[in-house]
């Protein structure tokens, strides 16, 4: 049985994200906590694959798990999808269904999700105070074991279902665009449909006695028709000043014409490490097969 590591604890919008990917297959999924564990489990074979949520909407880059991804692992992105992160507010239900946020007077989750939500919160439960802890997870648990106390959380509906909690409020998110993009990144070469978009991701480090390279960079792929989707600056970590960009190519390595961009890039003196090549499921109701 293939074995699948999310960021945990139970209950987190990566579990929700995996789950609903791999709906309908038998697989074990594997909490793991924190990001570097996640990584660790998949390297040292523990897991077969490793899910890692990368960039969202809202706060774009997820810098940390884009460093372990660059700087830590040799795992290479098997896939990728697209999953709407709803928030919603947590808790035990009160006895007055006029006004079902009596009470309430802790907020305990993530400080991500809280700013996310800052509309809803003002409007329903202004002056209520903030507890932050490591997720969304962790808050819905701990308001688990603190009835009647007047706390709720900021969470997945999946998180109320394995706590035995009410859902309070329904996607009480700001943005209704807030949306999670996750990869799959492993050894291990999974069975996937086929998507309408292949896409590859490279790092490209630039010359440092060539003005002008990264013109030349971008017009390797502009001239061939060749579409980026993201293009992020990265420090090195090697000293001060010194970059690596990040690039999101729409175009599979197997065509004929980004291998030659990519020998261009090389040729002018670039050093160009491809993280993979590899389908990209934006339908959220399109499934994977491992």
């Amino acid at each position: 049985m293939t074995r699948i590591a999310f960021l945990g604890p139970v209950g987190t919008v990566s579990q929700e994200a995996t789950r609903h990917f791999f709906a309908g297959e038998t697989h074990e999924f594997v909490p793991c906590y924190p990001i570097s564990e996640v990584f660790l489990s998949t390297v040292e074979g523990r897991t077969d694959l490793s899910v890692i949520p990368i960039e969202n909407t809202i706060d774009g880059s997820v810098s940390l798990h884009l460093d372990w991804l660059v700087h830590e692992v040799d795992l290479p992105i098997r896939a990728e999808w697209i999953y709407p992160s709803v928030q919603n507010l947590i808790g035990y239900a009160g006895t007055d269904p006029a006004n079902p946020y009596a009470g309430i007077r802790r907020i305990v989750s993530i400080a991500v999700a809280v700013s996310q939500c800052r509309n809803f919160l003002g409007e329903h439960l202004p002056g209520v105070q903030f507890e932050y802890v490591s997720s969304t997870a962790e808050g819905v648990r701990l308001v688990k074991e603190h009835p009647g106390e007047g706390w709720a959380a900021i969470g997945t509906k999946l998180a109320a279902e394995l706590y035995g909690l009410d859902v309070l409020a329904h996607n009480i998110t700001d943005h209704d665009n807030n949306y999670t993009r996750f990869i799959l990144a492993g050894h291990y070469v999974p069975q996937l449909r086929e998507s309408a978009t292949p896409k590859t991701t490279i790092l490209v480090t630039l010359p440092e006695d060539y003005p002008g390279a990264l013109h030349q960079v971008l017009s390797a792929f502009a001239w061939r028709r060749i579409n980026l989707s993201k293009i992020e600056s990265r420090p090195t970590k090697l000293r001060l000043g010194s970059y690596y960009f990040y690039i999101d190519i729409e175009a599979s390595m197997d065509s004929v014409l980004l291998p030659a961009a990519i020998e261009e890039i090389r040729a002018i003196g670039c050093q160009v490490r491809i993280l993979g090549s590899y389908p990209s499921f934006h339908d959220v109701s399109t499934l994977g097969r491992v």
